[in-house]
């Protein structure tokens, strides 16, 4: 009984040694951390059963960038105003050559009159025609030059320029559907550098599927999804359909930050804290807090909290946070 009793004893005492929490006096203190204790330990022979793999990270550069949204644009009322426009000059044609006849006929009037040889009433008649033509080529003019600037108004002078121009191709990949007109909106106080003339959009709010549009111009008009300066982008996104809400990763600059680039599956959250695991001796692994990072196609850009050549767990991660939480509990019992 005795020995039954010695095996059982030694035998825990084996399987509590594979997963051990280390002292706090062990851990550099980097921010307000919500464990006890930072690092886990976990014997060599245990890792594989454990399911625990690594990676190391490697320097990354990339663009800092911010979350902002927009909204994909019918063009069908900028068409309207070009229709309108359109109309209007044609018109305006029309009624320019006939005051040009007009103005022929009012001097033949004169000097026929002077010479006594027609009467001043079809004289007069000739001028009450010249006044009426004139008056309908200043209406006309008028009413084109408020349609280009309804136009500019709503939509700007890139966009005014090119629907009102005698040609329809720079609006024809619209027109087409092979390229989507958006509408960004940036966060208060955010204007788009100058330098940056590229952004990615994604109609499911999922950075990893972004695709690239390009700048056309400043939009004069903010949309109501935002309060900052809106801009007007090209896109050549198929998914994208007028009114749907997209959303848009802008650059800070064009000057680029280091840091390193982490898979999904190396970042966990805990009580809205995000931290990896860094795999800092054979057996030894110490959670690290992540405060600054971005979504980007092949995972999250780090920009600051590791460094390159680091090894961080990309499996297993969840393991050591339930045995940090589990031996965190038995502290506090």
């Amino acid at each position: 009984m005795t020995s039954l009793f010695i095996a059982c004893f030694l035998l825990i005492n084996l399987l509590c040694s594979h997963v051990s929490l280390a002292d706090d006096d062990d851990i550099p203190t980097r921010k307000p951390s919500l464990f006890k204790h930072n690092i886990v330990i976990i014997e060599e022979n245990a890792l594989a059963m454990a399911g625990i793999q690594t990676q190391i990270v490697k320097a990354y550069k990339q663009h800092a960038e911010y979350l902002a949204y927009g909204k994909v644009v019918n063009i069908q009322p900028l068409l309207a105003l070009r229709n309108r426009y359109l109309l209007a000059i044609n018109e305006g044609n029309g009624v320019k050559a006939k005051f040009s006849q007009n103005e022929q006929s009012i001097k033949r009037a004169e000097a026929l009159y002077s010479h006594g040889v027609t009467a001043k009433r079809q004289l007069q008649d000739q001028q009450a025609q010249w006044i009426s033509s004139k008056a309908q080529v200043n209406s006309l003019q008028v009413q084109s030059q408020a349609i280009v600037d309804e136009t500019r108004l709503d939509w700007g002078d890139t966009l005014t320029h090119w629907a009102l121009s005698s040609e329809i191709k720079p609006l024809s990949d619209f027109i087409s559907g092979r390229k989507a007109l958006l509408q960004i909106s940036l966060p208060a106080g955010k204007l788009l550098p100058n330098d940056i003339a590229d952004i990615s959009t994604s109609p499911t709010g999922n950075r990893q599927q972004a695709t690239i549009a390009e700048l056309i111009s400043p939009a004069p008009q903010s949309d109501i999804i935002g309060q900052g300066a809106s801009y007007f982008f090209a896109t050549n996104d198929k998914r994208l359909k007028p009114g749907m809400r997209i959303s848009v990763w802008v650059p800070e600059s064009h000057d680029q930050q280091n840091g390193v680039i982490i898979p999904e599956s190396a970042l966990l959250w805990y009580l809205d804290q995000a931290f990896v695991f860094v795999k800092t001796d054979k057996d030894k692994f110490t959670r690290r807090l992540i405060a600054n990072y971005a979504i980007t196609g092949d995972g999250y850009f780090v920009y600051d909290g590791l460094k390159a050549d680091e090894q961080i767990v990309t499996s297993g991660a969840q393991l050591l946070l339930s045995e940090a939480l589990r031996n965190q509990v038995h502290d506090e019992d």
